[in-house]
């Protein structure tokens, strides 16, 4: 009986060890396997970090990628209209090389055309009727000097020229009345001037007791009748445009040769001039 106490407490004691290393070893193994899940799920999670780090790459280099087609789109329209305003600009180029060979040759003839056109304007002034000559004298001055500056294009030149032409063409259909000095048997004195175009040219004292006319063919100024001094009043005050234009009887050129005006005496011709 003894023997077999011993040997069921033997029992016991071997099945309580071997619960107790049971035990143990199931606790080594639960440890280990939550060893294993830990280094799993950070495995895991730094697996998710390197994901998310790769994926966020992706997204910075694809939002990168498509800026930089964006940039290439807008680079590329830009360099293509480049080469079209560059290849435009080399027709052009070659068109005013073209231009300058053919100016060189045009200058040889419009420079001394030009020359004979101030020749001819100076000559034209001194033979017209002697409407503001110091005025019409100064601008064919400053032409001859526009054209020995070499600071002024052909161009220019060619313009001036052209406008002084203008402004002598407008004085043969306006009428203008002004006051300045005239010499008169050495006598200088302020008068009048009337203008109607170029058909005539008068003056009147400012006391209104003289009046006179331009005789072209006689380069010298005719007095004038009594009966012109207040048709030429009345003209300076048209001209001014101090009174509504009207008809006045103004001495003016005969159409064909005739005599001169007598000092005092009759004009050449006279007719109902209106003035505008």
């Amino acid at each position: 009986m003894r023997q077999n106490a011993y040997a069921v407490l033997s029992t016991l004691i071997l099945g309580v060890a071997l619960s107790a290393t049971c035990q143990a070893a199931d606790k080594k193994t639960l440890k280990a396997a939550v060893d294993v899940q830990e280094s799993t799920e950070k495995a895991a999670a730094a697996s998710q970090k390197k994901i998310d780090s790769v994926a966020d790459q992706a997204d910075r280099m694809l939002t990168e990628y498509k800026l930089t087609m964006r940039q290439y789109d807008a680079l590329k329209g830009y360099n293509d209209q480049v080469a079209r305003i560059v290849k435009a600009q080399n027709e052009e180029l070659s068109t005013i090389d073209q231009q300058l060979l053919e100016i060189d040759t045009t200058n040889q003839g419009v420079i001394p055309l030009m020359g004979r056109m101030v020749d001819t304007l100076d000559k034209f002034v001194a033979l017209d009727v002697p409407f503001l000559p110091d005025e019409r004298s100064k601008r064919i001055e400053e032409l001859k000097i526009l054209l020995d500056r070499a600071d002024v294009t052909v161009s220019e030149k060619y313009r001036r020229i052209m406008e002084a032409y203008q402004v002598e063409m407008e004085y043969g259909r306006t009428i203008e009345a002004y006051t300045a000095e005239l010499a008169v048997g050495g006598i200088k004195r302020a008068v009048d001037f009337l203008r109607i175009g170029r058909m005539a040219l008068m003056y009147q004292t400012l006391d209104n007791k003289e009046t006179a006319v331009w005789d072209n063919d006689e380069r010298a100024w005719q007095v004038l009748p009594e009966e012109y001094r207040k048709p030429a009043m009345l003209g300076l005050r048209i001209a001014r445009k101090q009174a509504p234009p009207d008809l006045i009887k103004l001495p003016v050129p005969a159409p064909q040769g005739g005599g001169s005006v007598a000092g005092g005496g009759t004009p050449r011709a006279t007719a109902p001039e209106k003035a505008q």
